[in-house]
């Protein structure tokens, strides 16, 4: 038995011999390795922080102490120390969430896992703490170096700062990097805090020489002492953090356990707030994690451990067709310029960047200065491609309102993972953006259903220079293309099904509009009602935003009318339709399926469609009760 089977709290963390925390720290990577190859999750951040995550439940006591996990990709090491052990079916359907979980354990607090929030949640808890008098606990962030080039994270330092009595740590884990290395300003910044000669080790010195040199030499030395703020922003340059008025520990190797409790328990005396500077790598212990230039591993499916090679290929993606499309218009159009927050592997933008790379931007973890910093370069004359994935548009919704909409900025805007991803669970769920951009004016919102139709939505989005453009398509492997059969304005037709007149609902029309992804279903939902004899027609309008006049004046054309998207239903494209159509005088009755208002737990996208019922069999036993109600 080894040690981690001894480990049920944290606890059991504090009772082990500094022999047996090396041991377990070895112990815990080669468990995560083992497990992690085989459901797919996020291992290179954790390896990276195993002697540090050991550390934090030395030094402090959670759950009175509270930890922070920014971003929470990082807490698996965290959840071995706090009993949950079993990773049998992480990120799949009654197995560990893949981020931290209030459901699972009273040691998790901050479930989002959207980057930059772990310090205002920090500061909000220490505030609240010592309000109440709760002067013996300690909240700790802990921080991504990629997490601190989000703006958010700099307004909560301004704030943390200015609470010289609250008792917060704020643990900078920097490996460098977030997906991918970490740019910017801040970047140059700990990277001189890495490399530079300590203050300590220099003054060390300094002292030495100077007393050396006798009565002269002492004297010397008290002065420079008295300039200690000067001499410590020359050889480590903490002082940006210093000039908050945030006391400064490190930097520290992180891989080193007693290095960092140590520095942990300095910073836990202090008393007020303190940044802790972790320096880690990440992939650490995992060769393959360790060579791998592009992200260290950073999130993988299932793999081969020994090689860290993929058990199946991946099938050529949704990603893939984008980033083959956006050198292809990159080629032909010098004005197009490439905008990422931070991952420019995952949302398909490194062969743009390879191909271009002055015009390819990664502005780090900051959606909100991504947005509007594509507005300028539209004012400007280019037209920017702000990649990101769905979810994280949400973050930057004011700027896609007042600074993009509403100056007419030709911008386009491509959203990677839309609609139901599943098994990263409710804040990666992308359902929000069909609802949530349908009210900015002007905004066109192209919903492509295959490879084909991607392609040609990127290339009429990037030719729109009055107005923000979307193209959103869902995470995973493509399916094959469906054709259409026949286009009324520019909505496409993908079926036409003849009735029956003396079928059970006497030849009755129903119009079934499938959105982007949900194509497919829609088409077999057409099959299925086919068979009770009703008139079916299946559309795919592409560009659903606006809703098309088309699809409207199809509507009208039939007796029934059904909606499918993978986005939240309230406010979606189905009430766009319903409200279009009533606008225009128009009776037929839309009856729109999406996704209902509330979160969704981690599990497989067939899985959440299955359970909410927007599978082609439930919809049409929905569909057949409303004609049957109407009848």
């Amino acid at each position: 038995m080894g040690l981690l089977d001894g480990i049920g709290s944290p606890a059991d963390v504090r009772a082990l011999s500094a022999g047996q925390v090396r041991a377990l720290a070895a112990e815990i990577r080669g468990y995560l390795v083992d497990q992690v190859s085989r459901t797919g999750g996020h291992l290179g951040p954790n390896l990276g922080v195993v002697e540090l995550t050991i550390a934090l439940h030395r030094v402090f006591e959670s759950p009175r102490d509270t930890l922070v996990f920014d971003t929470g990709h990082q807490a698996y090491v965290h959840k071995l120390l706090t009993g949950r052990q079993d990773f049998g079916r992480l990120r799949r359907r009654g197995g560990l969430s893949g981020y931290p979980s209030r459901a699972e354990s009273e040691h998790d607090v901050v479930e989002n896992s959207h980057a930059s929030t772990a310090l205002s949640w920090a500061d909000g808890i220490a505030r609240a703490n010592a309000l109440a008098g709760r002067d013996d606990r300690h909240v700790v962030a802990v921080v991504g170096d990629g997490a601190l080039t989000g703006g958010m994270a700099w307004e909560a330092l301004n704030n943390v700062a200015d609470g010289t009595d609250r008792r917060l740590v704020v643990v900078v884990n920097d490996n460098g990097r977030s997906y991918a290395p970490t740019i910017g300003g801040l970047a140059l910044h700990l990277d001189a805090l890495r490399t530079t000669r300590g203050y300590e080790t220099v003054l060390s010195w300094g002292k030495q020489a100077l007393k050396r040199s006798g009565p002269p030499g002492r004297i010397a030395y008290d002065a420079l002492h008295g300039l200690k703020k000067g001499i410590k922003d020359v050889v480590a340059p903490q002082g940006m953090f210093e000039d908050l008025g945030l006391k400064y520990v490190g930097p520290v190797d992180g891989h080193d356990e007693a290095a960092v409790e140590f520095a942990l328990r300095r910073a836990r005396s202090f008393g007020g707030p303190v940044i802790v500077h972790v320096i880690t790598e990440k992939g650490r212990g995992y060769t393959p994690a360790e060579q791998d230039v592009a992200d260290r591993f950073h999130a993988v499916g299932q793999i081969h451990p020994e090689t860290g090679l993929p058990v199946a290929p991946s099938r050529f993606g949704w990603t893939g067709v984008f980033a083959d499309e956006i050198v292809r218009i990159g080629r032909r159009r010098p004005d197009v310029v490439a905008i990422t927050a931070a991952m420019l592997q995952p949302v398909g933008l490194a062969p743009f960047a390879e191909a271009f790379p002055g015009r390819t931007f990664d502005v780090g973890i900051a959606e909100q200065h991504a947005v509007t910093t594509a507005a300028g370069m539209a004012f400007a004359g280019l037209h920017p491609v702000v990649a990101v994935y769905a979810t994280f548009l949400n973050r930057a919704f004011d700027q896609v309102l007042m600074d993009v909409g509403l100056h007419r900025a030709g911008v386009t805007f491509v959203l990677d993972r839309a609609g139901l991803t599943g098994d990263d669970g409710a804040s990666h769920n992308g359902v929000w953006d069909l609802a949530v951009l349908g009210v900015v004016p002007g905004l066109r919102l192209a919903a492509p259903r295959d490879e084909e139709t991607l392609r040609a939505a990127l290339r009429a989005a990037v030719d729109v220079d009055d107005a923000p453009t979307v193209v959103r398509y869902p995470k995973g492997a493509l399916t094959e293309g469906l054709p259409a059969v026949d286009d009324v304005d520019g909505v496409d037709v993908l079926a036409r099904h003849g009735g029956a007149a003396d079928g059970p609902h006497g030849a009755r029309s129903v119009l079934v509009c499938g959105v982007g992804a949900m194509a497919r279903t829609a088409l077999a939902l057409g099959e299925l009602l086919a068979q009770h004899g009703l008139r079916v027609t299946v559309v795919d309008p592409r560009w659903v935003l606006p809703v098309p006049a088309a699809l409207v004046k199809l509507v009208g054309e039939h007796d029934h009318a059904v909606t499918i998207e993978d986005g939240v239903r309230e406010g979606g494209i189905g009430s766009a339709v319903g409200l279009r159509a009533r606008d225009a005088g128009i009776a037929t009755p839309v009856q729109a399926f999406g996704v209902p208002r509330r979160y969704l737990e981690h599990a497989s996208r067939d899985e959440l469609l299955t359970g909410l019922r927007l599978t082609a069999p439930d919809l049409a036993r929905d569909v057949l009760a409303a004609l049957g109600a109407a009848s």
